[in-house]
């Protein structure tokens, strides 16, 4: 297919104004690797926030959900909706936290907690795996999500007349090449921008990302072969319009609601947010979401970005997708389950006028674009902090670590395309790391509340479900023949039952045969941090002058309500769109209800506003 002069035109505008935002950021990111990885702490709570948001808004997302819906209806989303549980932990207990612990990366933490060599090798274990190995994935899938898109966009797509081009050794198709310029660019102006510069250009890029797929979701439900809601609800069955999963059944089945067992909705809905890791959705918070936290101006904006956060990511951002996805069910009902996700793409193609085509573009671009610059200056935050400056070169000047940082930058970009290169897809990679990290969530959240978790803690956490995992994964028929009671529990996500179990009995032997972090240690945190609780109380005895967090009960019911906050606006919206007015505003009765309690509750908190 061919653009019009307009929607060149758009993009271009688009590519431009993200430039300018990254030169003007450009020496102030130069000062040090504190402005460089987190704008100087100064970051205002909205744009810390949006920056969450756009990062999660990847490429990928719009087409992901859109398999959700056509596999499961609506409801199909809780795969993912379930996370609200874990991040509003995070914003209520944990951002002031992460804030206030005034380290660079989340990953120094270990050292912070921590003590002597175990504390040092996770740290530097840490910095590998999430900053190297799971960024170049994360990266892979993203990467892969825009090919996708160009292959769907532009059938016969060449790179300046060539279907694949060999560069050091390796071989790039042309919609990779493509791929490939688009992240020189990102790289480009998150190397020299640093963290403001990201954090801004998200906010820009969320506005466009928003705005387009708003955009195509309005004239895709309006086309002749839809007419409208009613007309799209009168052509699906009633089941696929259900909010919430059919809770007994014995599973799902294409085009019907999300029908799960018993034990599987236990698992997702009371265990899976706690128990395991998942990027962008850690317990207690992690990755660049601990990063926005440590870049906010204080305490306060912390916790209001990441409140901010879970309110746009759950409540405000999917619907203009699951609309797209609803439609291209009824337009492109040919799609086998493999290719699903491309009918949100097929609907763009098919559908939108010149000018609107070059703004959805810019928007696919804009959620990419935004993920890529987070995760490559997130990464080489690991990479140059947790690990160069730790354990190679510590006595560098910070501008030398801010230019090695831009190298790094860099080159990450390159290996990521490379890993691109290899994929072919990432099906079930979500299911996978979750079951593959299940159990040590909790290490996650005790590390801030309990004295005697010990760096080994972490460690063995990390580590047990290696054990366990494989033979769930590769081998479920001979475990249900060895041990005929686990075959129900075979299948993800009742394997959490198995996993969580094991992985908690590891990491807790572990702690109680393994000596404590030292008195020193221990000390130092608990004044930096002063979390409170009874089970820091043998800590706080003897530092009767520190004056602890208390008030844990009424933020257990800030969280409460900050879910159903959620929860309730998700649904209103969803209702009101859907031709439901009465019951969508009920729904957002509620949610106006919960917000005044938590914003009364949050008016009388005492505010620390230094955290540096």
């Amino acid at each position: 297919m061919h653009l019009a002069l307009l929607d060149w035109l758009i993009i271009a505008v688009y590519l431009l104004i993200s430039l300018g935002i990254a030169l003007y950021y450009s020496r102030r990111a130069s000062a040090s690797t504190t402005e460089f990885f987190l704008s100087g702490r100064n970051l205002p709570w909205w744009i810390a926030g949006t920056a969450m948001v756009a990062t999660t808004f990847a490429a990928d997302t719009p087409l992901a959900v859109t398999e959700l819906v056509a596999k499961n209806g609506i409801a199909g989303n809780w795969l993912w909706w379930n996370m609200l549980f874990g991040g509003m932990l995070t914003t209520f207990f944990f951002a002031r936290l992460w804030r206030r612990a005034g380290i660079l990366t989340d990953v120094e933490f270990s050292e912070l907690r921590y003590s002597g060599r175990p504390a040092a090798f996770l740290r530097g274990f840490r910095a590998i795996y999430l900053g190297l190995f799971m960024n170049l994935v994360i990266m892979g899938w993203v990467n892969l999500a825009l090919v996708k898109i160009l292959t769907v966009m532009f059938p016969g797509l060449t790179f300046f007349g060539v279907e694949k081009v060999a560069l050091l050794g390796f071989e790039f198709g042309a919609a990779l090449m493509w791929v490939g310029l688009i992240m020189l660019l990102v790289a480009f102006y998150s190397s020299i921008s640093g963290l403001w510069g990201v954090a801004i250009t998200d906010t820009f890029q969320f506005v466009v990302a928003m705005g387009g797929t708003i955009a195509l979701a309005i004239i895709a439900v309006n086309i002749p072969e839809i007419g409208g809601v009613a007309g799209l609800k009168a052509q699906l069955p009633e089941s696929v319009f259900r909010f919430t999963p059919v809770v007994g059944g014995q599973g799902s089945t294409a085009g019907a609601a999300l029908n799960m067992t018993v034990t599987a909705f236990i698992a997702y809905i009371g265990v899976q947010w706690w128990a395991s890791w998942y990027p962008g959705a850690d317990p207690g918070g992690g990755g660049y979401i601990a990063q926005r936290m440590m870049s906010a101006k204080d305490e306060k904006h912390s916790l209001f970005a990441t409140l901010w956060f879970m309110i746009a990511h759950y409540a405000i951002r999917p619907w203009p997708w699951i609309m797209v996805a609803l439609v291209s069910m009824v337009l492109y009902p040919e799609l086998d389950a493999a290719h699903k996700g491309e009918g949100f793409v097929m609907v763009m193609r098919d559908y939108l006028p010149p000018g609107l085509l070059g703004l959805l573009l810019a928007a696919f671009l804009a959620a990419y674009m935004s993920t890529i610059a987070t995760q490559l200056n997130w990464g080489a935050s690991y990479i140059i902090n947790d690990l160069y400056r730790r354990f190679i070169r510590p006595a560098g000047e910070e501008k030398y670590y801010v230019r090695v940082s831009r190298i790094t930058t860099l080159v990450l970009m390159f290996i990521s395309l490379v890993v691109t290169s290899k994929l072919e897809r990432i099906s079930g990679a979500w299911e996978f790391i979750i079951g593959l990290s299940g159990g040590i969530g909790l290490v996650l959240i005790l590390r801030w509340w309990w004295w005697r978790i010990n760096a080994w803690s972490e460690i063995s956490a990390m580590l047990a479900p290696l054990v366990i995992y494989p033979f769930i994964y590769f081998y479920p028929e001979a475990l249900a023949r060895w041990f005929p009671p686990l075959e129900p529990l075979l299948e993800f996500p009742s394997s959490l039952f198995i996993i969580v179990p094991w992985t908690t009995a590891v990491w807790l032997a572990v702690t109680y045969l393994t000596p404590p972090t030292d008195e020193k240690t221990l000390h130092a945190f608990y004044k930096r941090i002063h979390p409170g609780g009874l089970l820091w109380k043998p800590v706080a005895d003897q530092l009767p002058e520190v004056r602890s967090d208390s008030g844990y009960w009424r933020l257990m019911i800030d969280w409460f309500l900050g879910c159903l906050m959620v929860l309730t606006a998700l649904f209103g919206v969803g209702h009101l769109i859907l031709g439901e007015p009465l019951r969508g505003l009920l729904f957002l009765l509620l949610t106006a209800g919960c917000s005044v309690a938590i914003y009364r509750h949050l008016s009388t908190v005492g505010w620390e506003q230094v955290g540096d």
